[in-house]
C-alpha cells in the first residue's frame, strides 16, 4: 500500500511520463478518471449550494480559509498558524479550526507552537460545530464594519475574566485543494479573477533543531554540519525537508519516506535501525536520525525506540518572501483591511 501510495504521488508531482515505471503508466488512466469524476462531483456540489439545496453556514466573525491550488504538503498549516499569531498582534484572539485528519499531527503541532498564547485551536471534522462550542465557551467579538458590534454567549459561572479571550476570527486550516498546475500557471489563473489580486510567496526557512529527549532545548542547525544524517518522514512534501537539510551541510544525506500522515509501526523502526546501522558501519560514526515536527507530534514515543541513536526534530517557521512590492507588512496591512470590512 505504501508503495501504491508513493506512486500516486509521483505522479502527482512529475510531470515527465517518460520516467514513470509500468506501475506508473498502469495507474494514470484510473487516476484520469477519478479526477473528472470527482471534478464532476465538485461541480455538482457547488451548484446546489449556489441554487440554495443546501444551507451555507456562517460564522459570527471574519473567516479565514486556508487552502491550496496544488497537491498537499504546502505548509497550509504553517500558514494557518502564521494568521493567526498575525491576528494575535492586532489584539484579536483567532480560532484555528482543523479537522485532525489521521491522529491530529497537525492540530498538536499547533497546541504544542501555541500553548498559552491567545490563539485557540479547534479539532473536528464538523468545524461548524467545533467552533460554536469556542463560541459558548469564551464568546466572540465581530470587528468588521465602522460599528463596533459584539455578542458574547458566556456561562455566568465563568466570570468576566474570560472576556479578553473573545473569538475574532476563524482561520480554516485546510479549507480548499484543486488540481496541480505550475507556480507561473497559478498566478496567471489567479489575475485572471482578479488582476489586482495581490500575491504573496512564503517558503519554510529551517530554524532550530530539538532533541527528542530534551524537547525543551533549543539547538542551532550548525550541530549537523559534517554529520552523517537519515531523513524520516511522513510528509505531503518530503523533497523539500531533505533539500532543507541538504543545504544545512551534513557530510551525508540519507532519507526514508513514508505517506502522508503515516503513523510510524515498531517493523518501520527496525528498518530504519537497519538502514542506520549500514549508514554506521560506512562511514565510522552513529548517524543522526532527523524527522519534522509533524512527525514528531504524531507519535513522539515510538521515536524513542530509535534509541541510542540520536533522533533531532527540525523546526522550521514561514516567511513571506518580499516580490512585486507584496512583503510581510503590506500582508498584514491587507490582513486588518478584511478584518474592518
Amino acid at each position: 500500500m505504501e508503495k501504491l501510495k508513493q506512486a500516486v504521488k509521483e505522479i502527482a508531482y512529475y510531470r515527465h511520463q517518460a520516467k514513470f515505471s509500468k506501475l506508473h503508466l498502469s495507474l494514470i488512466p484510473f487516476l484520469s478518471l477519478s479526477s473528472s469524476l470527482y471534478g464532476a462531483l465538485l461541480y455538482t456540489r457547488q451548484s446546489l449550494y449556489r441554487s440554495g439545496f443546501f444551507s451555507k453556514n456562517r460564522l459570527p466573525v471574519p473567516v479565514i480559509s486556508v487552502g491550496n491550488l496544488t497537491w498537499g504538503g504546502n505548509g497550509k498549516t504553517p500558514m494557518a498558524e502564521f494568521i493567526a499569531k498575525r491576528l494575535a498582534d492586532y489584539g484579536i484572539s483567532p480560532l484555528i479550526l482543523t479537522r485532525g485528519y489521521a491522529g491530529g499531527d497537525e492540530a498538536k503541532m499547533l497546541k504544542r507552537h501555541l500553548l498559552g498564547g491567545p490563539v485557540k485551536v479547534g479539532v473536528g471534522a464538523n468545524r461548524v460545530a467545533t467552533a460554536n462550542l469556542f463560541f459558548e465557551k469564551y464568546g466572540y467579538v465581530d470587528y468588521r464594519g465602522s460599528k463596533f458590534f459584539e455578542r458574547t454567549y458566556l456561562d455566568p459561572k465563568m466570570g468576566s475574566h474570560v472576556g479578553s479571550q473573545k473569538i475574532g476570527a476563524a482561520v480554516l486550516d485546510d479549507g480548499m485543494q484543486v488540481l496541480e498546475q505550475k507556480l507561473k500557471d497559478i498566478k496567471l489563473v489567479l489575475q485572471e479573477i482578479k488582476e489586482s489580486l495581490p500575491i504573496f510567496y512564503t517558503r519554510m526557512t529551517p530554524s532550530y533543531f530539538f532533541e527528542l529527549r530534551n524537547i525543551s532545548t533549543k539547538m542551532h542547525l550548525g550541530a549537523v554540519l559534517d554529520a552523517v544524517v537519515l531523513c524520516v518522514s511522513a510528509i505531503g512534501s518530503p523533497d523539500a525537508f531533505v533539500r532543507a537539510m541538504e543545504k544545512i551541510g551534513p557530510l551525508f544525506v540519507d532519507r526514508f519516506d513514508f505517506s502522508d500522515h503515516y503513523s510510524f509501526q515498531l517493523k518501520d523502526i527496525h528498518m530504519m535501525r537497519e538502514r542506520l546501522r549500514l549508514l554506521e558501519d560506512k562511514f565510522g560514526y552513529k548517524p543522526i536520525v532527523i524527522v519534522t515536527e509533524k512527525d514528531y507530534d504524531r507519535d513522539p514515543e515510538i521515536l524513542k525506540h530509535l534509541h541510542p541513536f540520536k533522533v533531532l526534530v527540525l523546526c522550521s517557521e514561514m516567511q513571506i518572501i518580499p516580490c512585486n512590492g507584496c512583503n510581510e507588512d503590506s500582508f498584514k496591512s491587507l490582513l486588518k483591511e478584511l478584518l474592518e470590512v
